[in-house]
């Protein structure tokens, strides 16, 4: 107990000495979930709890690299109001003093059950893991219960950030894995009392896995049933680039199939990624009173020039994504930014008919670092299309190609790097906009690119061009803080 105090004490004077340079830094989103100081990633246990959403994170307080990370905590009553609480969970014991890394939540018997991997380094960089569990009566402070399961044989210590869900009067966890012959996997455990857990095998990838060989490594698994089907999330690590995909160090994706309980066994189709952009990775969902699959994801990659980050001489790095909405449509997964963010709108749409033809100009009133664009009625003829954000990223539809491409200026050396997906036709475009951030929805969420962007923070200018004849209804909101 002293060194869970102090640890959090530690955590709490590091925010305070850092909070005029993070507050300072032109680059400190709006409406986006950030850390007070310090580096975010992985978003942790989302769950709604008493009629109240929680949101955890990967938390390390004390500098923008990685360590023996903390759970920090969101809570909000509406997903668009948060409320940063207190440290959830601080690495103070043996079996997670590495870090209390990734998990998820689930009620029981009206306390929350939080799951998550105790990390442990020796002095020679070997690894031990530990599939802990720390249980709440108000989501705030826990009590620690310790390992709850030894690393399964097959395994390497590679085996972490559980993901429990209850199911036909059990409960079910799915943990990434790696394989001795080093293949990455989904396992899967079993439970009737979420404390003690049997292992039932790979549930998907592994040696002899449906995908082949799919990377070393899967990270952050997550199960669940969407209109009808069986969708598992993971993010695996170590594909080699192919054509237009996988192209971030690590990605993030889906399959989608039946899971059978009875069996432990999932039939599933082939991996698609989640979001075509440069910053998405480690997404978790939760199902709401509204039977709503949400999704939040961190705007980052792990191992992707993160120390570049131009908020790093701020003291702080990396953000959430905005909430998502799923939705299952002709077998694959949208994402839709969620009704609630209306409640960012100041005022009414600013509403343009636009019409250009082999030209780029700018509208009065259209402009702005915290805005959402909606473009409906797209028709091109005889090139392209693109809208540029200052001289920090502009998007592009060419539909001679089928390709939409998301540029950006490199924060690392200033030159244009890009991200592609292959769409049929573009019938409506949904953009965020958010100081330093862009998430892009095609087609009502078909596609997804999610994106840190440094645009000179002087220029808040929107550029829309056309190198032939386009058209559209463009809608224009700017967003407040909540």
């Amino acid at each position: 107990m002293k060194r869970d105090q102090e640890l959090r004490l530690q955590a709490y004077e590091e925010v305070e000495k850092n909070r005029r340079l993070v507050e300072d830094d032109p680059y400190r989103l709006k409406y986006h979930l950030m850390p007070p100081a310090g580096l975010l990633n992985d978003p942790n246990g989302f769950i709604e709890f008493n009629g109240v959403y929680h949101l955890y994170y990967q938390w390390m307080p004390f500098k923008t690299g990685h360590g023996a990370k903390f759970w920090g905590h969101y809570s909000s009553e509406d997903l668009v109001h948060w409320k940063h609480e207190e440290i959830a969970l601080a690495p103070s014991e043996w079996y997670e003093k590495n870090g209390c890394y990734s998990g998820s939540a689930i009620e029981h018997e009206g306390k929350l059950y939080a799951f998550y991997t105790g990390n442990v380094k020796d002095d020679e960089g070997n690894r031990e893991t530990y599939q802990c569990l720390a249980v709440s009566e108000d989501a705030v402070r826990f009590d620690k219960k310790g390992p709850v399961m030894d690393l399964p044989q097959g395994l390497t210590p590679h085996f972490r950030d559980p993901k429990v869900w209850e199911q036909d009067g059990r409960y079910f966890m799915v943990v990434g894995a790696q394989t001795d012959a080093l293949n990455g996997a989904a396992a899967l455990l079993k439970s009737t009392d979420l404390m003690d857990w049997s292992y039932e095998g790979i549930l998907a990838g592994g040696d002899n896995g449906k995908l082949g060989y799919f990377g070393y490594m899967f990270e952050c698994p997550d199960l669940f049933s969407l209109d009808g089907q069986d969708i598992l999330v993971f993010s695996p690590q170590g594909l080699e680039p192919s054509g237009i995909l996988y192209q971030n160090v690590y990605q993030a994706g889906y399959v989608v199939g039946q899971f059978d309980p009875e069996a432990g066994e999932y039939q599933h189709g082939e991996f698609d990624e989640l979001d075509r952009g440069f910053d998405f990775y480690a997404p978790q969902t939760t199902l709401d009173h509204k039977g709503r699959r949400l999704l939040f994801a961190w705007m980052g990659v792990p191992d992707q020039n993160e120390q570049e980050h131009p908020t790093v001489e701020h003291k702080w790095l990396h953000c959430m994504t905005i909430p998502r909405e799923l939705k299952l449509v002709g077998g694959k997964v949208h994402q839709v930014p969620l009704e609630e963010l209306e409640e960012l709108r100041s005022g009414q749409a600013l509403e343009c008919s636009v019409n250009l033809i082999k030209e780029n100009c700018s509208f009065e009133g259209v402009e702005g670092n915290a805005v959402e664009l909606e473009l409906t009625n797209i028709s091109i003829e005889g090139g392209w299309m693109d809208i540029a954000f200052g001289d920090g990223c502009r998007v592009i539809y060419n539909p001679g190609t089928k390709l939409f491409t998301l540029e950006r200026k490199s924060y690392v050396d200033g030159t244009v790097e890009k991200r592609q997906c292959l769409i049929e036709e573009l019938s409506s475009l949904r953009i965020f906009l958010d100081t330093s951030s862009i998430e892009v929805f095609l087609n009502g969420g078909e596609e997804c690119f999610t994106s840190r962007i440094y645009p000179s923070p002087n220029d808040q200018s929107i550029t829309f061009s056309a190198s032939g004849s386009t058209s559209y209804t463009l809608y224009k909101w700017s967003l407040t803080s909540p």
